[in-house]
């Protein structure tokens, strides 16, 4: 299981996702650009000390994350098809996030093995990328066994 992030333009919510694939032992893909100046400063404001344990992967565009991916893309977006509690994951599946303004574009949004959504109360728009990566990442490890020890 990975987390990918495409495009982040926040450095606390890098940096919070970076503190979660830590500790769950996920290491964590970041397509760029980002919309911040990446440093150990900027991340460590809200990832704290587990930005330096995380298993942490930049890829200059999304060619070249494309060419690396080890297993399906599976796709968080209020686009999906998928609900969350309907959806079925395998152990090598990608869970990408898109940028927090504009999401991702729509050929990567046709790239996906699998666009899931959140279920969300009526009139929500939308969760904060770190809270819907934690969920998402959560049902994922459930499914495939993939909790650490």
């Amino acid at each position: 299981m990975r987390i990918a992030l495409y495009q982040p333009e926040i450095a606390g919510n890098v940096g919070a996702i970076l503190r979660l694939g830590a500790c769950l032992g996920t290491p964590v893909d970041v397509i760029e650009p980002t919309g911040f100046t990446w440093s150990e400063k900027a991340l460590a404001r809200s990832g704290m000390d587990y930005a330096g344990v995380v298993d942490v992967h930049r890829h200059l565009d999304w060619a070249t994350f494309e060419r690396q991916v080890p297993g399906r893309i599976v796709l968080l977006t209020t686009r999906g098809r998928v609900r969350l509690d309907a959806a079925t994951f395998q152990p090598n599946d990608v869970l990408l996030m898109g940028s927090e303004g504009s999401g991702v574009p729509d050929a990567v949004h046709a790239r996906a093995d699998m666009a899931v959504r959140i279920p969300l109360a009526e009139g929500m728009r939308s969760l904060n990328i770190a809270v819907a990566t934690g969920i998402a990442l959560a049902e994922a490890l459930r499914q495939t066994n993939g909790w650490p020890a």
